[in-house]
């Protein structure tokens, strides 16, 4: 079986896209890309910061360049923004050039593992669960609608999740 020449992991906040898309890229020998973390590279700024100076919708142009500029190369894994399912055109590329892998996890565990980052700016708010809740409710839908598959991750460890994606992709 070949796999795909692009794997794309999206998923909410804290689903463990950038961990498991690390360890996923060395088990394929593909490179790795974090969205979120070109987009800072490339204008040396936070993804805070970009918020903060040009809001939320500044971001989400910046981010649906990059993801059109990272779905277009070969022999990657992306792990996208949880947001970045939002832009028709960011769903179009990720699904027209790669396999997409929607990573899930519960709201509690979401929570735990976001609760002290700083650097999430749509997860400032005094609420922390009902915000997580309200984000799941409206991309949740759109997570399935571009996935190719959907893994649990829930409490096991990325090596687990990464033998089961691979697991799945044999089987294509």
């Amino acid at each position: 079986m070949l796999t795909p020449r692009n794997i794309f992991l999206v998923g909410p906040m804290g689903a463990g896209k950038s961990t498991v898309g690390r360890q996923l890229s060395k088990a394929t020998r593909k490179r790795f890309f974090d969205s979120d973390k070109a987009i800072e590279e490339r204008t040396g700024a936070s993804i805070s910061l970009i918020f903060d100076l040009e809001g939320e919708e500044g971001f989400r142009r910046r981010e649906q360049s990059m993801i059109d500029e990272l779905t277009a190369m070969d022999e990657i894994v992306l792990a996208t923004g949880g947001g970045a399912v939002l832009d028709e055109n960011n769903r179009a590329s990720l699904m027209s050039r790669g396999f997409v892998v929607y990573l899930q996890a519960p709201v509690d565990l979401l929570v735990e593992r976001t609760s002290r980052d700083r650097s999430r700016p749509l997860l400032q708010t005094d609420d922390m669960q009902a915000r997580v809740s309200e984000l799941l409710i409206e991309r949740d839908p759109i997570y399935r609608q571009v996935a190719d598959t959907i893994v649990q991750t829930d409490r096991r460890s990325a090596r687990h999740v990464v033998r089961e994606i691979q697991s799945r992709l044999e089987k294509l």
